[in-house]
């Protein structure tokens, strides 16, 4: 079922999420609730979509992976990359980020080219994967979600920029 996606200033945003304990009848549900809120969102498209912004505190995401959605439960970081300082302007390390709980808003936000996690899948299967790029910048927003953090907090750490886009303009705009 689509969910209404919790928004910013939104109950559960801030909070830190449980882990699952047990993958049952209710935790594939949730799974299911995400995927479909996730593949929903036209205006803006979404990439990855952690419980929390569907108003469920546990430690479940769902991201694009490629043409199939991929399920990440009760990840735990073993290594990132550091952030590394652009080069030159439109730098790989700096990806316009957004979020579908501050629709429209979006920022140059610089994170770790590379994650490694290790989690669970759907079947609970134990998975260790790295990812690289835009992949691996997905998988650090949604985890900064099931920390109780926006992205917001990551540029405002970086003394970067926030851009609003309003149809086809783009104005820097202060922090909401």
């Amino acid at each position: 079922m689509i969910k209404k996606v919790v928004q910013a200033g939104g109950p559960g945003l801030r909070k830190v999420s449980k882990p699952v304990n047990k993958i049952d009848k209710k935790i594939l549900l949730l799974i299911s609730d995400l995927k479909e809120t996730l593949l929903a969102h036209k205006n803006p498209e979404g990439v990855g979509l952690a419980a929390p912004q569907i108003g469920k505190n546990l430690r479940i995401f769902v991201m694009r992976d490629g043409e199939k959605l991929k399920t990440v439960i009760n990840p735990e970081i073993i290594s990132t990359s550091k952030v590394k300082a652009p080069t030159k302007k439109n730098d790989k390390n700096e990806i316009l980020e957004g979020c579908l709980s501050i629709p429209h808003y979006y920022g140059p936000l610089r994170r770790g080219e590379e994650i490694k996690i290790k989690y669970l899948n759907e079947d609970g299967q134990k998975i260790t994967e790295t990812f690289k790029e835009f992949p691996a910048q997905i998988v650090q927003h949604e985890i900064d979600h099931l920390n109780g953090f926006l992205f917001v907090d990551r540029l405002l750490e970086q003394k970067r920029p926030l851009y609003q886009i309003k149809g086809d303009e783009v104005e820097e705009v202060d922090f909401i």
